[in-house]
């Protein structure tokens, strides 16, 4: 009787005889999960440690102590409040896309994708888990790089850390989406490359460092739409105005929604 309820399509035994039960696990874990591996393997990693709060931490100390910024392009702003949004800035890049794109390009040379892959995680939580760790360490970062550069004598805006707040998370999927874009498509080693090229070219003329209102003609208008740009000085306007900008705001979600649709069909797992 038993083969033949078999046969017929009616299971053996009654659901829930046997423990565990095989299958998928719940969706909010795995992301958890997943989200804590990346969190973990960035912040045990030397490099990233040097390239996502080192370099910015300096970079801060050197521009706010020394006298090295242009007194016309300060104007009455103290040198520490006018460097501290861009160093933010500067974090957001260095983390979400550097840093996402030279860890993507090497976990596909080594074959850890694919591994992942053959699991039951969908190809969207691997780069959502990758987004979510991108979120803690650059949340790490502002607290780190926001407490010292208080201790030089910082002073933003009150009414702007909300937008502060949305800007990091806006430019943290922006440079995210193109991190995955990059470390995606490319073999590991023109990933380094490259990302480090590109974070060096944003941070000398992509409007982090140099403001894109003193750039010639309509190239500060270019700058302006980039995502450096956009989001140096969204949080310029929000730590020292106290202002909400819409336009930077605007930029950013074009550029996540863009690469984010490119990764998705670029992305190799090898």
């Amino acid at each position: 009787m038993t083969a033949t309820r078999a046969r017929e399509g009616h299971p053996r035994f009654a659901p829930g005889t046997f423990t565990p039960a095989p299958g998928r696990g719940a969706l909010g874990r795995m992301l958890r999960t997943h989200a804590r591996v990346e969190i973990a393997l960035t912040l045990r990693h030397g490099e990233q440690i040097l390239l996502t709060l080192l370099i910015p931490l300096a970079l801060l100390l050197g521009l706010s102590l020394l006298d090295i910024l242009p007194s016309g392009e300060l104007g009455p702003v103290a040198a520490v409040d006018w460097v501290t949004p861009r160093i933010l800035a500067l974090a957001v890049m260095s983390s979400a896309f550097t840093g996402q794109a030279i860890a993507l390009g090497f976990d596909r040379r080594y074959g850890v994708l694919k591994r992942l892959s053959a699991t039951a995680l969908p190809r969207w939580l691997l780069v959502a888990g990758r987004l979510l760790a991108a979120l803690v360490v650059v949340a790490i970062q502002a607290v780190v790089l926001g407490l010292v550069a208080a201790l030089l004598g910082w002073s933003p805006s009150p009414g702007g850390l909300l937008a502060t707040l949305v800007f990091l998370v806006a430019g943290t999927f922006a440079f995210g989406a193109l991190g995955v874009l990059l470390g995606g498509s490319l073999k590991a080693e023109a990933v380094l490359a490259l990302a480090n090229v590109v974070w060096f070219v944003l941070l000398l003329a992509g409007g982090i460092l140099l403001v894109p209102a003193a750039m010639p003609g309509a190239l500060g208008d270019v700058v302006a739409l980039l995502p450096s740009g956009a989001l140096a000085e969204g949080l310029r306007s929000a730590l020292l105005d106290g202002h909400f900008s819409w336009g930077p705001v605007g930029v950013l979600a074009v550029w996540a929604a863009a690469a984010g649709a490119l990764a998705t069909r670029t992305t190799r797992l090898n």
